[in-house]
């Protein structure tokens, strides 16, 4: 399987810097990012897990650290992400929180222990990362049966944008995002156990084009794939593609679609990976699905 060259190590550079320059701007814009975290949570809740140790990877600003921490009162959470400028703003945030430990950092590298961390949580990290390399490096540091949530963006993520600027040049305008099923073979092969994936899709409304835009910028969430477009975007071409992006609204209100996957699976216990059958499904029996969301692996 070929990861797609918007995760290569130049884009992940541009990527952080983009985070950096968004940690002042990220909490009054993230909107998408706290629905996703909302469910990540309560899919937690349903598996029962009682952590004491949480990586909180891809932290950002610790908004999910912040909840993490009154959850699980006894526990200590580790607020990882990649930029220095959102570390320093959980430090400043949390600085009366001992449990709450910002850590700047490549998920890609972690610097901790192997089988050290009870529960990894990464809400919307995996489209700025490596997901092959981040999945062997959240094996690594699970404990036997320790659990992993992840949310992540599927292909149709976006797609209205993708169409608007198809009317109008053949450049890569819109990050790109691997499809939910490779991302269930690729948590198995780097050693990740039962992963179990499932899908929302959520229709957001914006008030203008530009509005859009801007929560993208603020977040740090914009372009950074390879290939695309390293200059402005003259003002023309803009116009056009703000046309061609309103021109598909149903409600008189530019909207866009996500489709937010979930993802968790455990660390490698006494339960091994399951071979994947020669045709290339995988068939879990109901009642088998209902069992691996009430408790984990002993």
């Amino acid at each position: 399987m070929k990861i797609p060259d918007t995760y290569g190590l130049p884009q992940q550079l541009t990527t952080r810097r983009r985070f950096d320059r968004a940690a002042a701007t990220f909490d009054g814009a993230d909107a998408l990012h706290a629905e996703a975290r909302e469910r990540l949570l309560e899919r937690l809740v349903l598996l029962g897990a009682q952590p004491s140790t949480i990586l909180d990877l891809g932290a950002a600003t610790g908004s999910a650290s912040a909840i993490l921490a009154g959850r699980y009162p006894g526990a200590s959470i580790i607020a990882a992400d990649s930029s220095l400028s959102m570390a320093q703003r959980v430090r400043g945030k949390f600085a009366d929180r001992e449990k709450i430990v910002p850590m700047q950092c490549d998920a890609h590298a972690l610097p901790c222990a192997e089988e050290s961390v009870d529960l990894v949580f990464a809400n919307l990290l995996l489209p700025w990362v490596l997901p092959d390399r981040v999945f062997g490096e959240c094996a690594r540091v699970l404990r036997p049966g320790g659990l992993a949530l992840f949310t992540t963006f599927g292909p149709d993520t976006l797609i209205e944008l993708r169409r608007a600027w198809t009317a109008v040049d053949h450049g890569i305008h819109v990050h790109g995002f691997i499809d939910m099923h490779d991302i269930g073979d690729l948590a198995l092969r780097a050693g990740l156990v039962e992963p179990v994936i499932d899908v929302d899709r959520l229709t957001i409304s914006y008030r203008s084009t530009a509005a859009l835009m801007a929560e993208l910028q603020a977040t740090g969430s914009a372009n950074s794939a390879a290939g695309r477009r390293e200059g402005l975007t003259g003002r023309t071409r803009f116009r056009a593609f703000e046309t061609a992006f309103c021109e598909q609204a149903e409600t008189g209100r530019p909207a866009v679609t996500v489709e937010l996957v979930f993802l968790q699976a455990w660390g490698a216990g006494r339960r091994q990976a399951v071979p994947r059958p020669a045709d290339g499904v995988a068939r879990i029996a109901a009642e088998d699905l209902a069992r691996t969301a009430r408790k984990p692996p002993s």
